[in-house]
């Protein structure tokens, strides 16, 4: 069976949120599933939940990463930010690929959750495609805004190839 083509965004992304193997991890909007099966490969005691609000997007991410879902280090789950409840202890890492969330409404209920939930120096990572580069302040400033209300330390990292933009809060 040919192996599906990962896009090199998402494979940046993964790069940039630098997952170690014993990491606890949050995916929000797993979609195609591709980020979560590059994420949990790097695992080996950590494991990563990933979320999505479509059953579409749970269902593809389950069938492209069976063998980690057997293997026990991604779990998949239907479910809205606003009504997760994490069941490790404390996250390492959070991230998520072009989710608007943090963006265009109000989100601090759900950022103030992820901000309790992450251990000191962990990370949320917020990528988006930048391939309409009139957008990007406006997603940068509002998104980051987001994420320092609750406490946040913010930096943002960028690709122009391929075009991507990411914020990063840090606890």
């Amino acid at each position: 069976m040919l192996r599906r083509t990962i896009p090199a965004r998402i494979r940046w992304a993964v790069d940039v949120i630098d997952v170690q193997p014993d990491d606890q991890v949050l995916e929000i909007g797993c979609g195609s599933g591709d980020a979560a099966g590059l994420v949990a490969e790097r695992l080996v005691k950590g494991r990563i939940m990933a979320i999505d609000r479509s059953e579409a997007g749970v269902d593809r991410t389950k069938r492209r990463n069976a063998a980690l879902v057997e293997a026990g280090r991604l779990v998949v789950r239907h479910i809205d930010l606003a009504t997760l409840r994490v069941p490790v202890k404390r996250l390492d890492k959070v991230f998520a690929f072009n989710v608007n969330l943090f963006w265009v409404r109000e989100c601090k209920n759900e950022v103030a959750l992820l901000h309790e939930r992450l251990s000191p120096g962990g990370t949320i990572h917020l990528f988006y495609e930048a391939s309409r580069r009139e957008q990007v302040p406006e997603i940068v400033e509002k998104a980051s805004n987001a994420l320092a209300q609750v406490g946040f330390r913010i930096s943002v990292v960028q690709s122009e190839r391929p075009p991507v933009v990411g914020i990063v809060g840090r606890k």
